[in-house]
C-alpha cells in the first residue's frame, strides 16, 4: 500500500532554513522599501520623471496602502511600513514556493508539463515564453503565482513592482543555496512562516506594547515539533485505529503509540512488525482508551484544528488517515486523499498568511501522495479545495460583537461570567 514518507527537517538544515529567512526578510524589505521610494509611493505628490505606467502604478500602490492599513490612512513611515511588509513577504514568498513546486516536479508551465529552474533560466530567454520575467527566478515565480491564485493574488499590484538587480540578486542567492532537502521534508513550510516572523516577534515582545492586530500574528506563531504532533496523532487516530480494526496491521507506523496491559481478549494493532501489541504481561490497550464517542467509520470523522497556523498537524494527520483509509474501505490512492480533503480535514486560523501557506501545504502533500504505482499523484484540477479558513474578530472588536457569536442560551453560563 502507498504511504508518503513523513521526512522531517534534522537540525542543521533547520537552522540553516532559518538563517536564510530571516536574512530574506532583511534584504526583502530592504527591497521593497527602495522600489517604492524610486516610485515615490510615500510622497504626496508625484515627481515630474515618473512615465505614465509608472504613475498609474503608484496610484494602485498608494490606494492598497490605505486598504490594508491597521488605522486610518496617512502617508508616513508608520502606516506605510504595512506596505513594506507586504511587498516583501509576497515577493520571497512566491520564490520560494515556486522552488518548493519545482523540486517536487509540480512547476508546471501548462497542465501535465512540469519544468525545471534549469529550464525557466532558458524559456525567459525567448520573449515568447517569458511571461514578461526578466530572470529564471522570476519566471518560476510567475508560474507558481499561476498555480497558487488563492495564495498570490493575481490583481495585487505589489507583483508589479521590480526590485532592484542588487536586491533581487541576493535573493536568488539566499534561495539557491539552500538544499533540496529543505523542499522535500514534510514540515519545512510549516517553519518558513515562524522564521520569517522571528525578529518581528522578538522587536514587539521587547518593546511591552499592548498586543493588538500589528503585534498579533508575531508573538503568536509557534510551530508544534514535528514528534509532539506525531505523539498526539499516534495517540488519538493510532488508538482509534487499534480498537476498531483489532485484527488488521495498521497501514503506517504508529511508533509513539502508547499501551497498558490489557484483560484479553484485547484489542490491538500492530506497529512496524507483524506481531500484535503485546509484552511480558500479555496482550496490550491503547493507553489513551478506546475513543467510544468516535464514529466506527473514518468516513464519519471530522478533525478540526481551530488554531492550525501553517498546517502541520493538518498535514501529518492527512498523511495518517490516506493509507487508513485506503486499508479500510479499499480506496485508491487518489480517491483516499480526496475524500480526506473532503470529509475528514478541517482548520481555522486567524493569520491570513498561516491559511496561505497551511492550503499549500496540504496541497503539496496531496500532489506528491503516491498512487499505486510509486508515482505522485500530481497536480489535478478536480482535487477537492483544504477545507481551511481565515477566521475571527480583529483583536480591537467590542464586547457586543463578540457576544453576538455566542448562542443566546449560552449568554448567561457560569462560563462566560467567569
Amino acid at each position: 500500500m502507498p504511504t508518503a514518507d513523513a521526512v522531517t527537517l534534522p537540525k542543521p538544515l533547520r537552522t540553516q532554513l532559518e538563517n536564510t529567512v530571516k536574512c530574506a526578510r532583511d534584504v526583502a524589505e530592504s527591497a521593497a522599501r527602495a522600489a517604492l521610494v524610486q516610485l515615490a509611493v510615500l510622497d504626496a505628490k508625484a515627481p515630474d520623471y515618473l512615465s505614465e505606467p509608472q504613475r498609474v502604478l503608484r496610484r494602485k500602490l498608494r490606494a492598497h496602502a490605505r486598504s490594508i492599513s491597521a488605522s486610518s490612512y496617512q502617508i508616513n513611515s508608520v502606516e506605510t511600513r504595512h506596505l513594506v511588509w507586504e511587498v516583501a513577504y509576497e515577493h520571497w514568498h512566491r520564490m520560494l514556493f515556486a522552488r518548493f513546486l519545482a523540486e517536487n516536479h509540480l512547476l508546471l508551465w501548462e497542465p501535465g508539463a512540469p519544468v525545471t529552474l534549469a529550464e525557466c533560466d532558458e524559456l525567459v530567454q525567448d520573449a515568447t515564453t517569458s511571461l514578461g520575467a526578466k530572470s529564471g527566478w522570476e519566471l518560476a515565480g510567475k508560474l507558481a503565482a499561476r498555480m497558487l491564485p488563492q495564495v498570490f493574488k493575481p490583481h495585487n499590484p505589489v507583483y508589479e513592482l521590480t526590485f532592484a538587480p542588487e536586491h533581487q540578486r541576493a535573493l536568488e542567492k539566499l534561495l539557491a543555496g539552500l538544499p533540496i532537502d529543505v523542499f522535500t521534508a514534510s514540515d519545512s513550510l510549516g517553519w518558513v512562516y515562524q522564521f520569517w516572523q522571528a525578529k518581528r516577534k522578538d522587536e514587539v515582545n521587547a518593546s511591552e506594547v499592548k498586543i493588538g492586530a500589528d503585534e498579533l500574528p508575531a508573538v503568536t506563531q509557534l510551530f508544534t515539533e514535528p514528534y509532539m504532533v506525531d505523539f498526539l496523532l499516534h495517540n488519538s487516530l493510532g488508538a482509534w485505529w487499534a480498537t476498531r480494526h483489532p485484527s488488521q496491521p495498521c497501514p503506517v507506523p504508529m511508533t509513539y503509540l502508547r499501551t497498558v496491559p490489557a484483560t484479553p481478549p484485547a484489542r490491538h494493532c500492530e506497529e512496524r512488525s507483524d506481531a500484535a501489541i503485546h509484552d511480558s504481561n500479555g496482550l496490550q490497550a491503547p493507553a489513551a482508551g478506546n475513543f467510544e464517542g468516535w464514529p466506527n467509520s473514518l468516513k464519519d470523522f471530522k478533525l478540526l484544528d481551530p488554531c492550525c497556523g501553517s498546517g502541520h498537524f493538518l498535514v501529518a494527520a492527512f498523511l495518517l488517515l490516506v493509507p487508513m483509509r485506503m486499508a479500510s474501505e479499499g480506496l485508491s490512492a487518489m480517491d483516499a486523499v480526496d475524500a480526506v480533503l473532503q470529509d475528514n480535514l478541517h482548520g481555522l486560523e486567524l493569520d491570513a498568511r498561516c491559511v496561505e501557506i497551511a492550503v499549500f501545504a496540504l496541497a503539496l502533500a496531496a500532489w506528491r501522495f503516491p498512487d499505486e504505482n510509486g508515482n505522485p499523484l500530481g497536480v489535478r484540477a478536480d482535487m477537492p479545495a483544504p477545507n481551511i479558513a481565515c477566521c475571527g474578530l480583529k483583536v480591537a472588536a467590542s464586547a457586543e460583537e463578540w457576544e453576538a457569536l455566542v448562542p443566546d442560551s449560552l449568554l448567561n453560563s457560569e462560563l462566560l461570567r467567569q
